[in-house]
């Protein structure tokens, strides 16, 4: 930041300050683009299309976010995998088992015992 200002004896002060952050260039959308998942974002990784500061769900065109991105469409969001293990069963559709809410949902890998990755379903 530049700055001009006086001091009490009427003499002129001219400064720079400088502050540095962690920056990242977003790019504009790339409509043609595949989605990359899982992808890293911040501190995050993500096995989907993502809703943070935007109006619309989003995903990264690289693992590691670095300003490539794009809508996400229907073909882009996470597809649930089948079969799937969960607690010592084979699951071959979307479960109510296990959810606190009683809502349907699968995994995202055939091993959700251990990638603990999933979505509900529509």
């Amino acid at each position: 930041m530049f700055w001009v200002g006086r001091n009490k004896n009427s003499e002129i002060n001219i400064g720079f300050q400088f502050s540095f952050s962690e920056t990242i260039i977003h790019f504009p959308e790339v409509k043609d683009g595949k989605c990359f998942f899982p992808f890293h974002y911040k501190n995050g990784i993500f096995y989907d299309c993502i809703k943070l500061k935007t109006k619309h769900k989003w995903c990264s065109l690289n693992e590691t976010y670095q300003g490539y991105w794009k809508y996400c469409s229907e073909d882009d969001f996470a597809k649930c995998v089948f079969p799937f293990w969960y607690r010592h069963m084979i699951y071959r559709e979307c479960t109510e088992d296990g959810d606190a809410f009683g809502k349907k949902w699968c995994s995202l890998t055939q091993h959700y015992n251990k990638d603990k990755i999933w979505k509900y379903c529509d």
